[in-house]
């Protein structure tokens, strides 16, 4: 168990790395913080399907980044005591973005091909408290 949970923490790491700070510049040139959507998904994964579940968020987190300029940031996480926990937190640079992103083929294979191996589902919508240090925080990331 140990060794997985190491695993897991270097591949969230690398999601971190590439989800959260790729494009960052051409992001904060469009930023409007009064039109963020910002949640957390917390989620219970079955147990039997820890890594295969890791395994398609983190591709769907990847092409996210990678194709959709209205998504800042998906950052998943999991309870270090408990790897069946999960959690994302995502930053959408408008509700337009994240509707958007809900119809994406990658999101659509994610909800698809993990519908199964999920337990329980809460969505938490967010309210910022200091949105002008976001594109800060970000960029100490480079």
């Amino acid at each position: 168990m140990k060794h997985l949970k190491v695993g897991l923490l270097v591949i969230l790491s690398g999601i971190l790395g590439f989800s959260c700070n790729d494009r960052i510049e051409e992001k904060n040139a469009a930023f409007q913080p009064d039109k963020l959507m910002i949640r957390i998904a917390e989620i219970e994964v079955d147990s039997n399907y820890v890594d295969e579940y890791i395994a398609i968020l983190k591709e769907e987190s990847e092409a996210s980044m990678r194709w959709e300029s209205g998504v800042i940031c998906i950052y998943p996480m999991f309870q270090k005591e408990d790897p069946t926990q999960i959690r994302i937190l995502e930053i959408y640079a408008s509700k337009a973005a994240y509707e958007s992103h809900l119809q994406t083929p990658h999101f659509k294979h994610y909800k698809e091909t993990t519908f199964m191996m999920v337990k329980d589902l809460k969505l938490i919508d967010i309210e910022t408290i200091d949105t002008e240090s976001m594109p800060k925080i970000f960029r100490k990331l480079n």
